[in-house]
């Protein structure tokens, strides 16, 4: 019992100390506050529109670190040079339109062409045929009038409708069309290029744009005022690139920058052979193709004019009755020969073709007038390009510049054209 009362009594007084203990630690005076600020983190992030359009605090930009962060990215170099990325799609976009306008004019030119065609034709024999059926009525009759009076006036419709097809030509137009859709289709791409390799200049956009208006000069859409001339005095091949093309080079680090002498007269060899060869025969069939066109522009409606002043003689049973059938069925003729064939089109391309080879030439030799080699275009890169122009390998484009050379020192003409696409 003793130690049981002493343990209690023990135990007391130990939860009476504690107690003590815990009181003390709950009564011990609050330390005096110490105020200070503390400066508030921003609680979002502030966003370029809220800049621009001005909804953001009243804290002046010059005192807040992070829009004034903002505020300089802004307005850095760096974003300053995106402008002419900006630009650049602005001109890919209409780049992008005119595909479409040529497309769907070229479309509807060429349903000019056959339905003018088919039209005159069907005319032209119409009359004819009624003509032959007045010739072989006899008298001064009043179907005899009839058929008269009708001949001649639809050798009259076919006489104009034929000078105004003549005129526009819409076999060449459509040709014309469709070498600017594929011309503005490779601008397309180049723009593309240039979009994708990064940091685009001013030069880049001045270049781009004059090629774009370039491209609209010699491929023009209206046909009042603008329309090329379908007959020229000679043979000229077209002209699509802007004349300062040539003065603008891109600049790379390399010490000789992939030239060499060898290369350079390999380029002058292929000059020479594009010159001699490809440029003469496209010149050559571009006259004959202009000649013939214009003799059967001529003919066409100067035969059916003179049917349709033979019809006259129509009845009178004369050998002059003969003429409007003649002159009838030459017209329908010529005319099926003229834009059934496509004459003015074969013309369009030996133009285009023509100045596809001006423009190799000019381009080559632009490049070897430039002395400072960092200015050119690679000189690997710029053979390969040559090549794959002329639808040639690298290797052949060598030989066919060492077999150049070769014919030169013995003062014969090189037996091969430079291109083997067309």
């Amino acid at each position: 019992m003793a130690s049981l009362q002493t343990t209690s009594i023990f135990s007391s007084s130990s939860f009476s100390s504690s107690l003590r203990k815990v009181n003390a630690s709950i009564h011990v005076p609050n330390p005096p506050r110490v105020t200070y600020s503390v400066p508030k983190a921003p609680t979002r992030k502030l966003q370029v529109e809220e800049l621009i359009n001005g909804s953001v605090d009243s804290t002046p930009l010059e005192k807040n670190a992070f829009t004034t962060h903002i505020y300089e990215g802004l307005f850095s170099p760096s974003k300053k040079s995106n402008m002419a990325t900006v630009q650049l799609y602005s001109i890919l976009e209409a780049v992008a339109d005119r595909i479409e306008m040529h497309k769907n004019i070229c479309e509807q030119r060429n349903n000019w062409n056959t339905l003018l065609l088919n039209s005159i034709n069907m005319i032209t024999l119409t009359a004819t045929a009624m003509a032959g059926v007045a010739a072989a009525t006899s008298g001064d009759t009043t179907p005899l009038l009839a058929l008269k009076l009708s001949s001649a006036l639809l050798f009259s419709a076919a006489t104009g409708m034929s000078l105004i097809t003549n005129q526009i030509q819409p076999s060449q137009l459509t040709e014309e069309q469709r070498n600017a859709t594929r011309l503005f289709k490779q601008l397309h791409t180049q723009i593309q290029n240039i979009i994708a390799l990064g940091n685009p200049t001013e030069e880049d956009v001045k270049g781009s744009m004059e090629k774009v208006l370039a491209l609209d000069r010699a491929y023009p859409l209206p046909l009042l005022g603008a329309m090329l001339d379908k007959f020229p005095e000679k043979y000229e091949p077209a002209v699509w690139w802007p004349s300062s093309q040539f003065q603008r080079r891109s600049r790379t680090q390399e010490s000789n920058n992939g030239w060499s002498e060898d290369l350079e007269m390999e380029m002058r060899e292929v000059i020479e052979v594009v010159k001699k060869k490809d440029i003469e025969d496209y010149e050559r069939l571009g006259n004959i193709a202009l000649k013939v066109n214009r003799s059967l522009a001529i003919a066409g409606p100067l035969l059916s004019g003179i049917a349709a002043v033979g019809t006259s003689f129509v009845g009178n049973g004369s050998w002059a009755a003969l003429v409007p059938l003649m002159a009838g069925s030459l017209a329908s003729v010529v005319n099926a020969f003229e834009h059934g064939g496509q004459i003015g089109m074969v013309f369009e391309m030996y133009r285009n073709c023509g100045g596809f080879f001006t423009l190799l030439e000019q381009t080559i030799q632009a490049t070897l007038e430039e002395k400072n080699l960092d200015k050119r275009e690679n000189g690997e890169v710029f053979e390969m390009k040559v090549a794959m122009k002329l639808g040639r390998s690298v290797s052949e484009l060598r030989r066919l510049a060492s077999k150049s050379a070769s014919c030169c020192m013995k003062g014969i003409t090189v037996d091969e054209f430079a291109s083997k696409l067309f």
